[in-house]
């Protein structure tokens, strides 16, 4: 049970010690700082331990983010200060000095400011009108009091349980009454992991309406789809009305959120074979594109959130189109995300066909796509920044070089880094570009994939530090997946189409799972996964070899075969390591996917 150390006299009426039990802290009241010391020596070290003044005035919302935030080992306000993890170490040197040396003010404030001098970094949340205080006695204690009794805390907190940046139609058509549904799931003890898997389980259950090919279905499909999306967007705002955030949170909320979307476009699928109509090679094309799309948007941040002398005029325009008000949401809207997407697919699901969808997705993703990607590659051309090596690293990783590129790596011994995306770019090429101009099953196609394998070597065999190198990840994404899909759809036999759609989904969940191990801090899967799974080029040659030395009625087989393979190692690898994981609590307050 984390314990709260309550410095100081007590004073007389007032609730802090029941505020701070009502937050489940074990209260323990000290007479002064050196008291405090023998009672921080008292509690275990791994558990969460935190100083509040006893004369402390403010809102509960204030200490809760104060104090019980999992993200961070260190967090404070003034008058209050908790600490876990590797940050105990710095307090208890801080607690041990003498208190005069630790300068004027309230106990907990001087302990904060000395373990961030230490090195430790303190958060210090923005309390907005929240109050946190501690008054002198008096006409200054009531000022706060009265302060405090000015500003509603449940009404701060239910506005800030919503994304501070979210879509147009998210923002104004969903949160408004979502926000409500969260604090009604807090209430009764249902956990934000709850709710993301009971919007999984709606959108699966939307999934299978659609695969009726009846209008019914559709029609039960598109409300589904929106009730599923309402869950979704209750799970974040639960996690910040309740502060629930965890490591497998995040990755549960953006991992089901593909699952569910690729899952409608398999029901859309298979809901027009039954009325007689193949949209497979579309929905396995929106798959395609909007992975990539998402590839696009991790690269570049991975690249540049940590990037110095990071300016762009480009960067600077956005920045002033964000004073015109509505020029922000525009942006917003025009790249489709993902509220203003599921809400087209539900309400085009309704009314119209499963092409009509499809062809409707592949439209305005692709516009967004290009909108986007045009609007980075000037950013990066016109800034002048220096990555960093753990932005060049993170880029590495997210390429997913397998065994066969790795040893072209080793091998080549000067090719620049000013050559990794001229080496990409050639090497996508001459395989989509085999693919689909050669005869289905010729060898042309093999030895495009060798070539591939080659170039795609000698694309990482310097660091990743170019301007446009974080385009190498999505590039190789487009080479692999179009690759499939074209082989699959050439083929021309029933069940190839499918095949390629299940491949692809595994795959694109490995991808999607290690940008979320990179976005947690816990690094890339171990290299023996990536080997395992052959890693991008290695299964374009596969692929490419299975279709020249195989029957064409034995491609699907052999394309079902390396998707449960792929699906399998990767799916135990990846629950092995998030159910055991020891990353620190993350929530993901980026721009919407």
């Amino acid at each position: 049970m984390p314990t709260v150390i309550l410095t100081g006299p007590p004073v007389p009426g007032s609730p802090l010690a029941d505020e701070l039990v009502s937050l489940g802290f074990d209260v323990r009241p000290v007479t002064g700082p050196e008291d405090a010391a023998a009672a921080l020596a008292d509690v275990p070290a791994d558990q969460r331990v935190a100083l509040v003044d006893s004369a402390f005035v403010g809102h509960v919302h204030a200490l809760r983010l104060a104090l019980t935030d999992p993200r961070f080992d260190a967090c404070a306000v003034t008058g209050a200060l908790a600490v876990r993890g590797a940050a105990r170490a710095a307090l208890d040197e801080a607690a041990a000095l003498a208190p005069e040396a630790l300068g004027a003010g309230p106990y907990p404030d001087r302990l904060a400011a000395a373990v961030e001098g230490s090195g430790t970094t303190v958060q210090r949340p923005e309390l907005g009108t929240l109050v946190a205080a501690v008054p002198a006695a008096g006409a200054e204690r009531e000022s706060a009091v009265a302060a405090v009794a000015a500003v509603d805390d449940e009404a701060v907190r239910l506005r800030t349980a919503v994304k501070s940046r979210d879509g147009f139609f998210t923002t104004f058509f969903i949160s408004p009454y979502s926000r409500y549904i969260a604090r009604w799931c807090a209430r009764r003890g249902l956990t934000p992991n709850q709710v993301t898997t009971a919007s999984l389980i709606t959108a699966l259950i939307a999934a299978g309406c659609a695969a009726t090919g009846d209008r019914w279905g559709y029609v039960a499909a598109g409300v589904l789809l929106l009730v599923s999306f309402v869950l979704d967007c209750t799970d974040g705002q639960l996690a910040r009305y309740s502060l629930q955030y965890s490591t497998m949170g995040a990755w549960l909320d953006a991992t089901f959120d593909r699952a569910k979307e690729y899952s409608f476009y398999a029901g859309l699928a298979l809901g027009a074979a039954r009325d007689g109509d193949d949209v497979w090679g579309l929905a396995l094309g929106a798959m395609i594109l909007m992975t990539c799309r998402h590839v696009v948007d991790f690269s570049f941040n991975e690249a540049n959130h940590d990037a110095t002398a990071n300016t762009s005029p480009t960067a600077a325009l956005s920045g002033r189109l964000d004073s015109v008000g509505w020029t922000v949401w525009a942006r917003r809207m025009i790249i489709l995300p993902i509220g203003e997407r599921w809400a087209m697919i539900a309400v085009l699901t309704a009314v119209t066909t499963p092409r009509i969808v499809f062809y409707a997705l592949l439209v305005g993703c692709a516009f967004g796509a290009l909108y986007t990607t045009a609007g980075r590659v000037l950013r990066s051309l016109t800034r002048k920044a220096r990555r960093t090596d753990r932005a060049a690293q993170a880029l590495r990783d997210l390429t997913d070089t397998g065994p066969l590129a790795e040893l072209v790596a080793r091998i080549v011994s000067h090719p620049g880094h000013t050559l990794s995306l001229p080496f990409a770019v050639l090497g996508a090429a001459l395989v989509i570009g085999a693919a689909c101009w050669a005869p289905f099953g010729a060898m042309t196609v093999v030895y495009a994939a060798l070539l591939y394998a080659v170039l795609s070597g000698g694309a990482v065999a310097r660091p990743l530090k170019g301007a446009l190198d974080w385009l190498l990840p999505p590039l190789f994404r487009a080479a692999e997946y179009t690759t499939v899909l074209v082989l699959a759809w050439k083929a021309d036999v029933p069940g190839a189409l499918p095949a390629a759609f299940g491949l692809v989904a595994a795959v694109a969940y490995h991808h999607y799972d290690t940008v979320y191990r990179i976005r947690g801090g816990s690094g890339a899967p171990p290299h023996w996964l990536v080997r395992m799974t052959g890693g991008h080029e290695g299964r374009v040659l596969l692929t490419a070899v299975l279709a020249a030395v195989l029957a064409r009625d034995a491609f699907p087989v052999a394309l079902t075969a390396m998707a449960v393979f792929v699906a399998l190692v990767v799916l135990v690898e990846s629950i092995r390591f998030w159910v055991s994981s020891g990353a620190p609590a993350v929530h993901d307050e980026g721009e919407p996917a």
